[in-house]
């Protein structure tokens, strides 16, 4: 989908300890998310650059791939090296059997 400047991982193969960085909108992010990701509407990355690690392996993820390819490229325009996309976003990771949770407790959900 974009090529191979973005470099991508499966859901299946993201570490545990990989910083997950979750680039969705926030009714997204609240109906069901990856234990542990850390919440960054993609429209928001580049005044919140600061807050993004550069000394660990990033795996950025959306619903289905799109958004997280194309902040992916923009990190790596911006100097970041260990950055990938999940392929196929969070549907991609449900359907791994990756955890899906929610800060409420209500059941979770991919939208």
């Amino acid at each position: 989908m974009f090529g191979p400047r973005v470099p991508s991982v499966p859901a299946s193969a993201v570490g545990d300890d990989a910083y997950l960085l979750d680039v969705r909108e926030p009714d997204e992010w609240t109906a069901g998310h990856a234990p542990g990701a850390h919440h960054l509407p993609m429209m928001e990355v580049p005044a919140r650059l600061a807050e993004i690690p550069t000394d660990t392996e990033i795996a950025v993820i959306c619903r289905s791939g799109g958004r997280s390819g194309q902040v992916v490229a923009y990190l790596m325009h911006n100097g970041w090296e260990n950055v990938r996309n999940v392929e196929g976003g969070m549907h991609a990771w449900a359907t791994a059997g990756r955890p899906v949770v929610t800060d409420d407790g209500r059941p979770a959900r991919v939208l």
